[in-house]
């Protein structure tokens, strides 16, 4: 069986030693961690090994020796190096030498009873340690497709991260110590950023916990019984402003939590939350700034009437198409007159309403652009309730035109099984056989007539304004998807993924160094990040759905029907 050594590239200038790291018996791999050189105890040594692996749970011991020849040693050093391998005693004894200055580096195992080396293929695979400790190996997303091989794969490759992820605490122990163990690794070189990054920990947790109070109290306040009356609970379900403020509530405790994150998952959705909020905030106040100058808000409180009107008057003139002779069709005069008029005194009522509250639009529009500072996806949402408000006359007529199609719809159909001789059996949901006597057909014949003439009268208008509502529903759409995707978007692995991809690690690839005859060979561990595609997919954010519940299908068979379209934006249902 092939052995394999993965050696950190950070030790191959360190001085003669011992081979510290941990063997994975199951793949035949040897993972080395650190280099402890001359002079050391081998007491202390297995002390500080015992007291690693009780902190860690990773089993730590000395795999071998390790030889730099173009350190000046004793000439019997080589001797000392193997006969190390009888005080430690594990099985293979791994030698590795550093050949002076050349790029081949002689490897090999030593039996425990036995004096010569044991002829064997070795590999000897170079990592570099920071980024191996640093980055998080994920699974492949597509486990169903994976093939088996490929699992097992990611899984060997899982344990060789999680032995030196799980190592951290070997890292800690400075080179320039005065300590009875010298130890050659990775080590981090900006030591004051480390301390300083300590002390905002620190400092954070004051602040969370005044952040964390405050949360609790607009919890309570929220939910408190005031809430649960008819007018202010309708209203709280109703409006998308609600609905984002409660979302943004629950990201503002899950980031003010003191509970430590448990694991890579939860650690990275507290950090895409935190910069998604950092984000939304700062998006927001930059609408806010532009819209406070040059007195923009007066301006658009000054256009608001005149389109509101513009729009009135549009729908005037399509009522009295309607109401003539709309593209050449026979329409039924006397149902044709009675719809339009109704329609053209709710227009009436809506111009009236609009005109009654024209003096007050400028203020209004004035404290909601304050509400910008709470984040862009508040003042989208805001949009997005001051549209549906606008256009509430259209729904209305939407609602009207819908109701009195579809009875006309359900009274045909249940005509037309009349005729078949046929009912719907409410208890038993089916449809059953039935007999009729002479007046409930003649009734049933003559109500069907009425109905069949009168239904393109009524389609006409239910199609006009459906259209009408569909227009506005896509409007609304639009705004939640640009609102879903500021919620959910991962902001800060897609940063992470751009400045420092091998945090993110998706698998390694192996590049061949050097080969040559009856030496090991050599291989350098690289790693491959996820895509960005991936990156979005693993960590992308609960969100609440802006998608239609149903398919197209049904969503053409409830127009044709005439059942109501609501909006697309489903209050209280999250979707991970």
């Amino acid at each position: 069986m092939v052995l394999k050594v993965f050696f950190p590239s950070c030790c191959a200038s360190a001085e003669s030693g011992i081979l510290i790291g941990r063997w994975i018996s199951e793949q035949n791999s040897a993972v080395i961690l650190a280099v402890v050189h001359f002079p050391f105890i081998p007491v202390q040594v297995k002390q500080y090994l015992s007291e690693v692996q009780r902190v860690t749970k990773v089993s730590v011991s000395v795999l071998g020796s390790w030889s730099n020849s173009k350190q000046e040693k004793e000439e019997s050093l080589s001797e000392f190096l193997e006969d190390l391998g009888t005080i430690f005693s594990h099985e293979p004894w791994i030698q590795i030498s550093k050949e002076g200055d050349s790029k081949f580096w002689s490897c090999s195992t030593l039996p425990k009873n036995s004096n010569n080396p044991k002829e064997e293929e070795i590999i000897l695979v170079y990592y570099d340690q920071r980024k191996v400790m640093l980055s998080h190996l994920h699974p492949p997303l597509d486990t169903a497709a994976s093939t088996d091989h490929k699992a097992e794969d990611a899984s060997k490759l899982s344990a060789i991260f999680d032995t030196v992820a799980k190592s951290k605490i070997l890292f800690m122990t400075d080179r320039y110590d005065d300590g009875p163990i010298k130890l050659t690794h990775w080590q981090s070189d900006g030591v004051e950023a480390s301390i300083i990054v300590e002390l905002m920990k620190q400092a954070s947790v004051p602040a969370c916990m005044l952040l964390t109070f405050l949360l609790s109290l607009v919890s309570g306040v929220c939910r408190s019984w005031v809430l649960k009356f008819w007018p202010l609970s309708f209203l709280w379900s109703k409006l998308s402003t609600c609905e984002q403020l409660g979302h943004r509530l629950q990201h503002l405790q899950v980031i003010s939590s003191n509970k430590k994150a448990q694991n890579q998952t939860q650690l990275m959705r507290k950090a895409n939350i935190f910069v998604s909020l950092l984000i939304d905030v700062a998006l927001g106040m930059l609408l806010m700034s532009w819209l406070y100058r040059k007195n923009r808000i007066g301006h658009l409180a000054d256009t608001l009437i005149p389109v509101a009107d513009h729009v009135a008057e549009e729908l005037q003139d399509l009522l009295q198409w309607l109401m003539g002779a709309p593209a050449g069709l026979k329409m039924n005069r006397a149902l044709d007159q009675v719809l339009g008029r109704f329609f053209l005194y709710h227009i009436h009522l809506w111009i009236s309403y609009i005109h009654l509250m024209s003096p007050f639009i400028e203020m209004i529009l004035w404290y909601v652009g304050l509400s910008a500072c709470l984040g862009l996806t508040v003042a989208l949402c805001i949009l997005s309730d001051i549209i549906a408000l606008l256009t509430f006359h259209i729904y209305c007529f939407y609602v009207y035109g819908a109701r009195l199609y579809c009875l006309k719809i359900y009274g045909l159909s249940s005509l037309w099984r009349l005729f078949r001789g046929k009912k719907w059996n409410v208890l038993r949901q089916r449809v059953d056989s039935c007999s009729y006597d002479l007046d409930q057909l003649f009734i049933g014949t003559l109500l069907f007539t009425i109905l069949l003439f009168l239904l393109p009268t009524t389609a006409l208008y239910y199609l006009v304004f459906t259209l009408l509502r569909l227009l506005v529903v896509i409007v609304q759409g639009l705004i939640h998807l640009l609102v879903d995707l500021i919620d959910s978007l991962p902001f800060y692995s897609v940063i992470l993924r751009l400045c420092r991809s091998y945090r993110l690690a998706a698998g390694v690839k192996f590049r061949v160094l050097e080969q040559q005859d009856r030496k090991p060979l050599r291989l350098l561990m690289q790693i491959n990040p996820l895509s960005y595609g991936s990156v979005v997919q693993t960590y992308r954010l609960p969100t609440y759905s802006c998608y239609p519940k149903d398919s197209w299908t049904s969503l053409c068979k409830k127009l044709f029907l005439g059942e109501l379209i609501y909006p697309w934006k489903h209050k209280g249902e999250k979707q991970d």
